[in-house]
């Protein structure tokens, strides 16, 4: 299969789509990226980057640009809103595993505009809806805004309704979880009325959940509908406004710059590749976003997809093609889809004892420095990128 010559197409160009079409161009290699919007989107999105994404970015001074832009946090914790006892993790003991022993909370929309940044003009095409895609033995072929383009591979990081995973006949195996999830950005300072906060919180309150991360310039907090709203009346203002003040009457007044309802899934596609057609990120996988590796698995993907795509580029057995779902799709499947299920399953338990019996758990693990380096190690994402190069 030849790979030279004509451009790799990718359709999306959010962090995914973008890293990966920086990586080809950083390898000399051609590339067209193909954006239905307009610009790239600054909505409510993933704001964590663990510590081998940073890795990742280092040497080409993204990393520099996200730590100045963002929030660096050393620790994060899971906690009891009565009481105020809490599990809380310190990824300094990670700090023989990576450059960067923490999580950094910042916008997944400065990434996306930082790699655009550095690719030459007129590789990313904004305004261009991307509506057929098809390959023959010669390459792939797309048609955008009616217009036809030609390329020598394809890769879809179009998101949950991938028009390229569609096209591969991959079943999105897995389920939609039964709630809805509320996001919500304000200036409150919750720090100033819950004693020891980390920059993220998950945290069990009477009957339910919620979470707490924090920017620069802003607390985000996950809610969820309370029994008989519609998703439609838990977004309204004033329903915010009264699921906060139940758990601090203080928050009245909370002030409500963005917020955004969706819905989350527990998905896996089946295959990752078809012949020049390949997926990454959200069209390939779908998780709770309970630990925040939607987003970093995706980053992830697109690092080692442009890993095989450029050897093969160079003269390299196209079998190795193979390598980039060999590597991915059971990280995805037992680290990233599992794990965040796990974490979701964990908080959303009700039961005070069960509550009790994880919360007693987990400090045990987090004062223990081989446990914990072992606990974060995994959810870091550290061990999966090790386990997916030992799969290679």
């Amino acid at each position: 299969m030849e790979l030279a010559g004509e451009p790799i197409l990718i359709v999306g160009a959010g962090p995914v789509g973008l890293t990966l079409a920086w990586r080809l161009a950083q390898s000399g290699l051609p590339v067209q990226v193909f954006e239905a919007e307009d610009a790239i989107a600054d909505q409510l999105r993933a704001s964590t980057f663990h510590p081998p994404t940073l890795d990742y970015f280092e040497q080409s001074g993204v990393t520099a640009e996200l730590i100045a832009a963002g929030r660096i946090t050393p620790t994060w914790q899971i906690r009891m809103h009565t009481s105020g006892e809490r599990a809380e993790f310190d990824l300094a003991v990670l700090r023989e595993d990576t450059g960067h022993p923490y999580r950094l909370q910042c916008r997944q929309a400065l990434l996306s505009r930082a790699l655009a940044a550095r690719l030459p003009d007129g590789v990313v095409h904004f305004g261009a809806a991307v509506t057929e895609v098809a390959q023959d033995a010669d390459g792939v072929s797309i048609t955008v805004n009616g217009e036809m383009v030609r390329g020598s591979a394809l890769v879809g990081c179009d998101g949950a309704r991938s028009l390229v995973r569609e096209a591969i006949g991959a079943a999105f195996e897995g389920s939609t979880y039964p709630e809805n999830t509320i996001l919500v950005t304000t200036h409150f300072p919750f720090e100033a009325h819950l004693s020891g906060l980390s920059g993220v919180n998950y945290i069990w309150k009477p009957g339910g959940t919620y979470s707490l991360l924090r920017l620069p310039d802003l607390w985000r907090i996950s809610l969820h509908p309370t029994d008989g709203q519609t998703p439609e009346q838990a977004l309204e203002d004033d329903a915010i406004r009264a699921q906060t003040r139940e758990v601090l009457p203080q928050a009245d007044d909370l002030d409500i710059v963005e917020k955004r309802i969706y819905r989350v899934h527990r998905r896996v596609a089946r295959q990752y590749r078809k012949d020049r057609m390949f997926i990454a990120g959200d069209a390939a996988h779908l998780n709770s976003p309970k630990g925040g590796m939607g987003m970093n698995g995706g980053i992830h993907d697109a690092w080692c997809l442009a890993d095989v795509l450029t050897q093969v580029a160079n003269g390299g057995d196209p079998g190795l093609l193979d390598s980039y779902e060999t590597r991915r799709r059971p990280i995805a499947r037992d680290d990233i889809v599992a794990q965040a299920d796990k974490n979701r399953a964990r908080m959303n338990t009700t039961d005070t004892a069960e509550r009790h019996a994880y919360l007693k758990n987990l400090q045990e693990t987090a004062a223990d420095p081989v446990k914990a380096r072992a606990f974060l190690l995994r959810s870091s994402m550290i061990d999966g990128l090790r386990r997916a190069e030992a799969l290679a």
